[in-house]
């Protein structure tokens, strides 16, 4: 039961504060004075979106707060912000900040809005198959035969993926095969290239060492005859230093020297000039053009023809493995298959089962709310195909609502005023287990006279066993709430206010004259 809400700029609404009553509670006002907007606040408080534009103007956000007392007597506090700046909204259950999907879940349990667009719901065969679910009496029997129906479609489409994939690769597999061929002559690894390279340009530097070592030798003892030239002059130079002494730390030089020299060309001749390399510059380069020939053959680099190699690899497994995962696929395909024709026929049966007792309940309060002693009420089950050979049976509300007539859907021949009993009798029986908030938004669209005294009783049956939000423009269902709230539009200071407040006995009595057009 929905006991306390309160509104907080919101749209037009400044702050209003409503306490409903247990039983039946209207809400009236003149055309345009924001009646079902209180239900949009209600419904944006249940998980329903809201923009931004609808906070008010120079306010910063708007709430949204109500009070819910559940069957077992305990309490739930939910809270809706909507941000002017985002557009976003934060939620809080019990003062804890929670999410949209939570109070979707429990706005299902606690509140069942209709209104004139569920009137037009209630003319969709789609929408009418779901309602009578909503009566099985094993309500996961949908639930499971959809999540083997998402099963199925899912493995059928893997299915035809792989046939069109196994059949487009059949069509190039001489090509690839061709193609793994001459790279497998070849036999590339990654990086090849660049290590062949490095490999080249070591080797013909150590080529390049090799030589300056000969030359040096050459120098030193080939014809220019460095060392023994140094030699000799060390021979000079004690000769100079006998006549002129102070030529003596020369001449220890040029010896140091010679020893230097001496000791530089035993290096040198230590130095091998046969480097340890198994591959020759001409063997690298051999191995380049080859790889540069695959290149230019496959119009790729070869990190691409590596990778080509391996994809080549992955499709022509694939080819040889796909049969058999066919086969595989094809045998999950019976099971499901026959898993759903199970389900399908539980369903079948559960439908009319359910069927059955939804409608010869239909019709008695049809017949309450001013329908014909002789109004009929069936569903048609129709097949629709889920699978070749598989149907489910979906029912369709058809109505007889006079004698002799034949049975035809609801949108051929049913009125406004006929559509509008249909969804309350319909919706007490929805909330009959769970017994939410029924919200009526102005269901007595079409109905007038002696009729709208048989929809007003049905009501306050219902108000005897749950709570009724009813927004109404009659003065006959009006009265017979147990709480009347008039909503009003007005301007203040040149800005306009959409305002609720209960009204006491003299105020109701005054609002229903206004309503019967006596004031």
């Amino acid at each position: 039961m929905l006991e306390l809400l309160r509104i907080r700029d919101l749209a037009l609404i400044e702050d209003a504060e409503i306490e409903f009553s247990a039983g039946m509670n209207v809400l009236t006002g003149e055309t345009g004075a924001g009646k079902s907007f209180i239900l949009r606040a209600i419904d944006f408080l249940t998980g329903q979106k809201m923009r931004a534009d609808m906070v008010r103007p120079g306010k910063e956000q708007a709430f949204v707060e109500a009070l819910f007392i559940h069957q077992d007597g305990s309490e739930s506090i939910v809270r809706r912000v909507l941000s002017a700046e985002t557009g976003r909204s934060r939620v809080y259950v019990n003062d804890k900040l929670s999410s949209q999907n939570t109070i979707r879940d429990m706005g299902s349990s606690m509140i069942l809005h209709t209104s004139q667009h569920a009137q037009q719901k209630l003319l969709q065969p789609a929408y009418q198959c779901r309602m009578l679910d909503t009566f099985l009496e094993d309500l996961s029997l949908p639930g499971k035969k959809d999540e083997i129906l998402t099963s199925l479609r899912a493995l059928l489409t893997k299915k035809v993926e792989l046939r069109e994939r196994s059949s487009s690769l059949l069509e190039k597999k001489d090509f690839l095969e061709f193609q793994r061929t001459e790279i497998e002559k070849v036999a590339p690894y990654p990086g090849e290239e660049d290590e062949l390279l490095e490999k080249k340009n070591t080797l013909r530097a150590q080529e390049d060492a090799g030589k300056c070592i000969q030359n040096a030798m050459d120098i030193m003892r080939g014809p220019l005859d460095v060392s023994g030239g140094v030699s000799a002059l060390g021979s000079e130079m004690e000769r100079i230093c006998e006549l002129f002494p102070e030529y003596d730390p020369d001449r220890e030089t040029v010896i140091e020297f010679k020893h230097f020299l001496d000791e530089l060309a035993g290096k040198l001749r230590a130095q091998p000039l046969d480097f340890d390399s198994e591959e020759s510059i001409d063997d690298i380069e051999s191995r380049l053009y080859e790889l540069s020939k695959l290149k230019r053959k496959l119009g790729r680099t070869l990190d691409q023809i590596v990778d080509l190699k391996n994809e080549i690899q992955e499709n022509l497994d694939f080819l040889d493995s796909c049969a058999l995962e066919l086969a595989q696929i094809e045998k999950k395909e019976k099971e499901l298959v026959e898993q759903l024709s199970t389900a399908l026929d539980k369903l079948a049966a559960a439908r009319k089962i359910a069927a059955k007792k939804l409608t010869d309940r239909v019709v008695d309060d049809l017949k309450g709310l001013g329908f014909s002693e002789h109004v009929q009420v069936k569903f048609e089950f129709q097949p629709h195909e889920l699978y070749p050979g598989l149907n489910e049976m979906r029912g369709r509300l058809m109505w007889i609502p006079n004698p002799g007539q034949v049975a035809q859907p609801l949108d051929k021949i049913a009125s406004g005023g006929e559509l509008s009993r249909f969804l309350l009798a319909i919706t007490g029986l929805q909330g009959e287990s769970e017994k939410p908030t029924l919200i009526f938004d102005e269901v007595d669209s079409g109905i007038g006279g002696h009729t709208l005294n048989r929809v007003g009783e049905k009501m306050q049956d219902l108000a005897a066993r749950q709570q009724l939000i009813v927004i109404t423009h009659w003065p006959q269902l009006a009265a017979l709430a147990e709480r009347h709230f008039l909503i009003h539009k007005g301007v203040v200071n040149k800005e306009t206010f959409t305002t609720c407040r209960q009204l006491n006995n003299a105020e109701v009595k005054t609002e229903l004259a206004r309503m019967a057009g006596k004031e």
